[in-house]
């Protein structure tokens, strides 16, 4: 039985072979040489780490039962990021977003000038928590347009909703991670 050593310099066709062949071993390869960077996409979109973890589960299960469909185009780790998004929103219930209001109207308009220095200043963890704090809705727009780079039609056709919401959820989601910055600055001063 031979160990695959993900430090290595294995390369992705030999992993993809390996779990076409279901090969655990490929597979337990695949899964430590990804699970991190793909963990974090996950945690994006869950409300906690138990709730990302099962989505990284489920996700990983989707890329297992579906390694044969990866045709080459791009990269390995971008076709499983694309997996790990859907497996995130097909655990959303998309009657969230029609039913969430915030009340954000009244949001601070002038927070520009305080953005780059208190941006600067976060930690990845804490600029996570903050967007982890959004309501699903809020946090999945700003997610796949923000981060994944997803356009407004796209996320509407995948979570079923008008690109006005789309757009919409993405202004409050921004509006409500600049108040709590201007928070974090407020006691940092």
């Amino acid at each position: 039985m031979r160990y695959i050593n993900i430090a290595s310099p294995v390369e992705d066709n030999e992993l993809i072979q390996g779990c076409l062949r279901q090969d655990r071993k490929y597979q337990e390869a695949v899964f430590r040489r990804y699970a991190g960077k793909l963990m974090v996409v996950s945690l994006r979109y869950a409300r906690h780490r138990m709730e990302a973890e099962d989505i990284l589960q489920d996700a990983f299960i989707r890329i297992f039962d579906h390694i044969d469909q990866f045709q080459g185009k791009g990269s390995l780790e971008g076709w499983m990021r694309r997996i790990v998004v859907n497996t995130a929103l097909k655990n959303i219930d998309k009657k969230s977003f029609s039913n969430e209001i915030i009340g954000l109207e009244t949001a601070a308009e002038d927070t520009s000038g305080a953005l780059p220095s208190v941006f600067s200043q976060l930690h990845e963890e804490e600029l996570l928590q903050l967007i982890q704090q959004l309501p699903d809705g809020y946090r999945i727009v700003f997610n796949m347009y923000a981060i994944e780079g997803y356009s407004h039609a796209e996320i509407s056709a995948l979570l079923g909703i008008q690109e006005s919401t789309s757009r919409s959820q993405l202004v409050k989601a921004r509006k409500m991670l600049q108040s709590q910055i201007l928070e974090i600055q407020k006691v940092a001063v």
